[in-house]
């Protein structure tokens, strides 16, 4: 049975606000079917069925805003290309709101997967990660500078594209809105730029990513506390969240109180894209007003409801309710103690 509080935060997520800074790119899936090896190599041949594009990137993160009736502003970078084009025919039939700066040295990042029995074979990136040019730069940063106070949440989505470096998190920690008020910023993390990320309100690693940036193991059940006080202490974050793929995920509150939170996925065919879901849907909920206790709880629904799914899914409202109604919340218990 849903409660009447679970109920008023689903309601309360529509219309919210939200900017997105990061890494745009397109999803190109191609699904098909495999009945014989190649004569020409040991690999199978695909005979192509269907082909669809998606926003990936911090595109999918804005697609999921939009997916549980949020409004997201999207801040990135895209070449003057075809597949630009693509991609901002998407944002607009998601309703995104598009902050875009086309860089004519760089093509738009592409990440085509090829599906067989709901299974990737493989995947063919074509993209272009080198360092943004100071003129693109500069385009970013007066956005930022000129609107990025007037937002509660921002979401940094990392994908090591180029478009998350020091002068863009400088500029977004320094933001502050009106009565001295300090947007929310939330990091869904590369290992490569950890250093980036000092003094972030939240971070949202998976396993993996926690791993690298706390140079630990993150290994359940004794990992992800010893992974999470090493994190704190390299980067002096005010919270973290780390996805934990079948146990769940560990939620620290401050570096002295963490909780497991147990996964409420039934199935796992596709993890493609949870990560966007789980802070997409974090974010939302805390713009809403939710504690972050409860925000990572609707994550995990949401997450849930994705990786039951082949190719970059989306909650809807409707989604989450259902699965709130079906799912009992499992107990959360204290995070077990690093050894």
């Amino acid at each position: 049975m849903i409660t009447k509080e679970h109920d008023t935060l689903l309601k309360a997520l529509a219309g919210k606000r939200v900017m997105i800074v990061g890494d745009v790119m397109l999803d190109h899936y191609t699904f098909g079917q495999v009945s014989r090896i190649s004569p020409e190599a040991p690999v199978p041949v695909v005979e192509v069925i269907r082909e669809e594009y998606v926003l990936g990137g911090a595109g999918n993160v804005a697609r999921n805003i939009d997916a549980l009736e949020g409004k997201a502003t999207l801040l990135g970078v895209i070449g003057n290309d075809r597949d630009g084009e693509t991609l901002i025919a998407l944002l607009n039939e998601h309703d995104v709101d598009i902050r875009l700066v086309h860089d004519d040295r760089r093509r738009t990042t592409r990440k085509t997967r090829i599906i067989a029995q709901n299974q990737q074979i493989v995947r063919i990136d074509r993209e272009n990660a080198e360092p943004l040019s100071n003129t693109v730069v500069a385009a970013l940063l007066e956005y930022i500078q000129t609107h990025g106070q007037h937002y509660d949440i921002v979401i940094v989505s990392d994908y090591g594209k180029g478009v998350v470096t020091r002068p863009i998190m400088d500029a977004l920690r320094a933001l502050t809105g009106p009565e001295g008020r300090k947007p929310r910023i939330l990091v869904d993390p590369k290992p490569q730029n950890y250093d980036l990320y000092h003094n972030v309100d939240i971070l949202t690693p998976n396993a993996k990513e926690a791993s690298e940036g706390a140079g630990l193991p993150c290994v359940w059940p004794h990992g992800p506390a010893a992974v999470g006080a090493a994190l704190f202490k390299r980067l002096n974050c005010r919270d973290l969240l780390i996805t934990l793929g079948p146990q769940g995920m560990a939620l620290f509150e401050g570096a002295e109180h963490a909780s497991h939170i147990p996964t409420f996925a039934r199935k796992v065919f596709d993890v493609t894209g949870a990560g966007d879901t789980v802070i997409a849907t974090l974010a939302l909920a805390l713009a809403a007003g939710a504690t972050l206790l409860d925000a990572a709880m609707l994550a995990n629904h949401a997450a849930g409801i994705v990786v039951a799914q082949v190719g970059a899914a989306t909650p809807t409202p409707e989604g989450l309710r259902q699965a709130v109604q079906d799912r009992p919340a499992p107990p959360i218990t204290v995070l077990p103690a690093a050894r």
